[in-house]
């Protein structure tokens, strides 16, 4: 089976079997999905939606973040995983967003990585759900699933793994395609014990061929 036709296979398994496929963040505008992925990494996106509400019923504008101050936000977030880092970064994130774009997020991958708390994958995640532009966030799900696929062949570094998958996935399917690759890393393609006696993608995976 050549690469090609690996991924075909598996994108049409995805399309015909997970048809409707989003993130599992809840949030109502681009501000908030923003704060919500800053606050999702290395960390459990059941976690940040138990933290959110209080936080956005709060804070429910860029303009009102920036007036506030880090240990003001840390009593909202405290129960995330590295707490102090992330207030420091959401009131930084919040006056960058006032001050240089007006409040309103960018959908330009570069710009949003100017802002403090965003990566290459933040922004990727921003520019792909709210603006649907074919940008491939690589978290850990992805990263992983991706390589025991056989989608990616000896990706070292997430930046590495976008990149091949980039290069065999269709413009239009990417923002989906992520979607797809990170649920069945967090449901079914674990990272210690995989379900494969319940995957539909077996034919297609080089791990299940190999274990």
């Amino acid at each position: 089976m050549t690469r090609k036709e690996r991924f075909e296979g598996v994108l049409n398994w995805f399309s015909s079997h997970v048809p409707i496929a989003e993130t599992e963040l809840v949030y109502s505008n681009p501000y908030e999905l923003l704060v919500a992925v800053i606050l999702s990494a290395q960390c459990t996106d059941k976690r940040v939606n138990i933290v959110t509400p209080a936080l956005f019923k709060d804070f429910p504008t860029p303009d009102a973040l920036a007036v506030s101050n880090p240990e003001t936000v840390f009593t909202y977030i405290r129960s995330i995983s590295y707490p102090n880092n992330k207030a420091k970064h959401l009131v930084g994130m919040a006056r960058m967003l006032v001050a240089e774009f007006k409040g309103v997020v960018p959908e330009d991958v570069e710009l949003l990585q100017k802002m403090p708390g965003v990566g290459r994958k933040t922004a990727n995640v921003i520019a792909s759900v709210v603006y649907n532009q074919p940008t491939m966030a690589v978290d850990t799900h992805v990263f992983r699933v991706a390589a025991r696929l056989g989608l990616t062949s000896n990706a070292k570094t997430p930046l590495a793994t976008e990149k091949q998958l980039m290069k065999f996935i269709p413009t239009t399917q990417v923002p989906i395609a992520h979607h797809w690759l990170i649920l069945h890393g967090r449901y079914t393609c674990l990272a210690r014990s995989p379900k494969c006696s319940e995957c539909g993608l077996s034919q297609f995976c080089k791990y299940y061929s190999t274990h």
